[in-house]
């Protein structure tokens, strides 16, 4: 399928399907006439990447695992996947510790709010 079709199964726009080509994260086909083919299996791959873009991975780390979570295995698989499990793991901890500062900003507000509501009735 032609880019503009693979945008639209995919949800990603063209723009993000031709960045990551540019990132080596996918290698779609080429017509004759030099447009990009994208096959299913391409499509799948883009929702894999979409997904790990959105949890916050970067795209160095994401291109070193991307093998090993769509099927292709290669020599170094274990260390990757050992270091893709630190990389989501440490993001998982930098995410819960700015959750738990947000909450407590919120909590901060609520009690301001409580106050402000009782002083000011």
């Amino acid at each position: 399928m032609k880019i503009g079709e693979a945008s639209r199964v995919s949800g990603v726009s063209a723009r993000s399907l031709r960045h990551y080509e540019d990132e080596g994260l996918i290698v779609p086909g080429r017509f004759d006439n030099g447009f990009r083919d994208y096959c299913q299996s391409t499509i799948d791959r883009v929702l894999v990447i979409r997904s790990l873009l959105e949890s916050g991975l970067p795209v160095r780390l994401i291109r070193d695992v991307l093998p090993q979570l769509t099927g292709g295995h290669d020599a170094g698989a274990d260390a990757v996947c050992g270091e893709f499990l630190h990389e989501v793991e440490s993001y998982r901890d930098r995410l819960a510790a700015r959750i738990a500062h947000l909450s407590e900003q919120q909590a901060a507000l609520d009690a301001y709010l409580r106050q402000a509501r009782r002083t000011g009735s």
